[in-house]
């Protein structure tokens, strides 16, 4: 098992365009390294004997850039899929080397992999703002996996493919959560009234059921020439995000309900 996991990490790439982040594991690594220093060492220590900065005009802009981003990111993704790259949905593989829009799949796909560094902000903010039990291990197991995992794909796999139509469900959900985090932004006392907060949680269990149930009917077709392991890890880390995002909703919303009810009754 350790000469395969050797030969698969001494792979090269299958694209040799290389865009900035993506051209060896050292710059990811490196970066998500001084995340995980900075929010668990670094940035407590240093705001120990400080009182929390007030970011709210930086946050309302970072929300603002991101709603806006993955919106032109959703667009693009969508009209690229069902338009010149003419993805077919029943078995989706990255297009060919010489195909005139090759380069709209990797500057789309490099495109979402950029962002997942620009996610990395939020749990900085979290820090300056002493805002310590939102760090919580799913948040930052999110975090850290979405940006190792996306590198992994666009350097074994290339650009686009089976993964770029999964991420696009992702970028739904950025949409929603960013646009909750800018009206929080705007209004504090909103934060805990907002009627459709919970909905986001829900929305990014049901994406989370879309890719195991693609993944699992891609795996089933044995003439489909996509990147099984995409699928299979699709699968399997869809099962594991079912299990955090539905014990946090469990945990958040259904058992404060039944609570209060409870205290109701008595």
């Amino acid at each position: 098992m350790f000469a395969h996991i050797l030969e698969f990490l001494g792979r090269s790439p299958p694209d040799p365009v290389r865009l900035p982040l993506t051209g060896s594991h050292w710059p990811v690594l490196i970066v998500l390294t001084t995340y995980l220093v900075f929010i668990k060492i670094l940035g407590p220590m240093f705001m120990q004997s400080r009182k929390p900065y007030d970011l709210n005009g930086v946050i309302k802009a970072y929300n603002i850039i991101q709603i806006a981003y993955n919106m032109i990111l959703l667009v693009f993704a969508v009209y690229f899929m069902v338009g010149p790259g003419d993805y077919s949905f029943k078995c989706i593989s990255n297009l060919p080397l010489d195909h005139e829009y090759k380069n709209w799949e990797r500057w789309l796909s490099y495109s979402y992999f950029f962002n997942k560094f620009m996610d990395l902000l939020e749990t900085v903010f979290f820090v300056l703002r002493k805002k310590d039990r939102q760090i919580t291990f799913l948040h930052v197991f999110h975090h850290v996996y979405m940006v190792y995992f996306g590198f992994l794909y666009l350097y074994y796999y290339g650009y686009g493919g089976h993964a770029f139509f999964l991420i696009t469900f992702n970028v739904v959900v950025h949409v929603l959560m960013y646009t909750y985090y800018y009206q929080s932004s705007v209004n504090q006392n909103l934060r805990n009234d907002l009627w459709w907060k919970k909905y986001i949680t829900i929305v990014q269990l049901i994406q989370f059921g879309i890719i195991l149930s693609h993944s699992i009917y891609i795996l089933r077709q044995d003439d489909c020439h996509t990147s099984r392991l995409s699928a299979t890890w699709g699968s399997i880390i869809s099962v594991i995000f079912i299990i955090l995002f539905g014990n946090f909703y469990l945990r958040a919303y259904i058992i404060p309900q039944k609570k209060k009810t409870s205290r109701r009754v008595h």
